[in-house]
């Protein structure tokens, strides 16, 4: 999966956001699915769309790129949100035990 920094060894916020990554699509209401990147509509409105000869190699190259964004989001998360709370708090914790 996604290569956490070495926190802990009770790294709970590592657990939330795996929680939260495998149960996402269980609690999205309706507003949430509105407004959810829906990648296969437009993958098939490419597709339907260009020539028969080239859909299999556009079709690899979408792929390609759902797939780059998708770790790029994971690399979003870790950097600014996790990381960004564990540094938080270990300046905290550092400021009070002086």
């Amino acid at each position: 999966m996604v290569n956490y920094r070495e926190v802990n060894e009770n790294d709970i916020l590592r657990e939330w956001f795996d929680f939260r990554e495998e149960t996402y699509l269980c609690y999205m209401t309706d507003e949430d699915k509105k407004h959810d990147f829906k990648f296969d509509g437009f993958r098939n409105n490419i597709l339907k769309n260009i020539p028969k000869q080239n859909r299999e190699y556009v079709g690899k190259q979408l792929n390609l790129i759902y797939d780059g964004f998708m770790k790029y989001l994971i690399y979003i998360n870790e950097k600014y949100y996790r990381n960004g709370f564990v540094d938080g708090v270990q300046l905290i914790v550092g400021c009070s035990e002086k």
